[in-house]
């Protein structure tokens, strides 16, 4: 039996994307995203991501047949982002891939986005190789604007669990409002890691969010950024109101060596309890050059084979969904058929969606 060939499509926040893979083999990741439009608000709005989506998905989906060059005729499914992301957003895929679904008499998938950052890493091999299998059990660490997270994954198609999460500001939501106290451009992550390069990480000793005694009790697999974020904001607004410079470069390098530094501690920390020995990092912060650095070193240290996906990979983008898709259709999990909804709060155990009562 040959490789499904199925269709994802994305548009979780502000990236409109289409996908398209045969297996575990990437034919097309085209990717249309709207940061420019949201630049001079500092932020996502999420009004402008949906316009931008509507105007976005038919001209993405064109160019990712012509890339992959197909016929639609011969997919074996469509799939979605059906959540968790931003509700105006998730609509308008939906209904590009319900109406798709429909025209071609194909099933319809509606997956979760969360997921699909671990089932991406299916696709990072060269096209000449066969994929390698994702470890049964194995340790997600998804790091993005939205989500910070740790997984523990069973089974990429319905074995799912939450071990930690973020329970106020993301990493990447941090990022972006560190770099704008800054006066740094959005997005704040590449800017703030660029600028981390020619600084000390060392010059000042910000907070470690949730690493506190009493905190690890409750809270020992899960992040907080929001402190260190007013951290950065009152240290950056006392140099100030002293007339003394601020060092952005120092600023930026010990916010994001901050950052860095639980994220990879706790994610070591969560494998070893739960007796993991493999890992995979996703999510748009995963391309950060400190937090991939820092988790090698962390993880090679204690043993646990840590997978990265290329950053092209990690961001949010149509080809994850496709991945999934052709892993739930090859595991022979019913479609969730043209009556289903889009969920903004879609839980991570929740990897297809059923279908609608």
């Amino acid at each position: 039996m040959s490789e499904p060939l199925v269709l994802g499509i994305e548009s979780s926040c502000d990236e409109t994307s289409v996908g398209i893979v045969r297996g575990e083999h990437l034919l097309a990741n085209e990717v249309a995203s709207s940061v420019e439009l949201h630049a001079r608000f500092g932020g996502v709005v999420p009004e402008v991501a949906s316009r931008a989506h509507l105007e976005a998905i038919g001209p993405t989906l064109r160019r990712a047949i012509e890339t992959a060059d197909i016929d639609l005729s011969e997919l074996d499914a469509v799939s979605v982002t059906a959540g968790p992301g931003l509700m105006g957003s998730l609509v308008v895929g939906v209904a590009a891939a319900k109406a798709l679904a429909a025209c071609l008499n194909k099933p319809l998938y509606g997956l979760n986005h969360l997921v699909g950052h671990v089932a991406v890493d299916l696709l990072d091999h060269p096209d000449d190789e066969p994929a390698r299998p994702i470890a049964k059990p194995c340790l997600a660490l998804l790091v993005s604007g939205g989500h910070t997270q740790l997984l523990k994954v069973d089974d990429i198609t319905g074995g799912i669990t939450e071990v930690g999460t973020t329970i106020d500001d993301a990493a990447g939501e941090a990022y972006d409002k560190v770099a704008r106290l800054l006066g740094l451009p959005y997005p704040g992550g590449p800017v703030i890691d660029k600028a981390a390069q020619q600084g000390d990480p060392k010059a000042i000793r910000f907070p470690r969010g949730l690493t506190a005694g009493h905190d690890m009790v409750k809270h020992r697999f899960d992040f907080s950024f929001s402190g260190l974020k007013t951290a950065v904001a009152r240290w950056v607004e006392t140099r100030r109101l002293s007339g003394e410079e601020v060092p952005l470069n120092d600023v930026a390098a010990s916010f994001q060596e901050a950052v860095a530094d639980v994220i990879t501690a706790k994610a070591v920390a969560a494998a070893q309890f739960h007796g993991i020995t493999h890992m995979i990092i996703g999510g748009g912060v995963a391309a950060n050059s400190r937090l991939r650095g820092l988790l090698a070193a962390r993880t090679a240290s204690a043993g646990i084979e840590l997978r990265r996906p290329r950053p092209a990979l990690c961001t949010d983008n149509g080809a994850m969904i496709a991945c999934l898709g052709a892993q739930v259709v090859k595991a022979g999990l019913a479609p969730s058929g043209l009556t289903i909804a889009a969920n903004s709060g879609l839980p991570v155990e929740t990897v297809v969606l059923p279908p609608a009562a």
